[in-house]
C-alpha cells in the first residue's frame, strides 16, 4: 500500500453531497407523495360548525 503523504491529501477532491442536497430531495419525494396520495385517497373539507 502506498502512504500519501498530507499535501497529496489536501488536493484529492471527493464525490461530497451536501446536507442540502439530501435536504431537498427529501422535501420533493415527501411534497410529491403528498399529491399522490391526495389522488388516492381524496378527503372531502368538513367545515361544519
Amino acid at each position: 500500500m502506498q502512504k500519501i503523504e498530507e499535501k497529496e491529501l489536501e488536493n484529492i477532491i471527493g464525490g461530497e453531497v451536501s446536507v442540502w442536497a439530501y435536504v431537498i430531495t427529501s422535501a420533493i419525494a415527501i411534497f410529491i407523495s403528498g399529491i399522490i396520495e391526495g389522488y388516492t385517497h381524496p378527503k372531502s373539507c368538513n367545515n361544519t360548525p
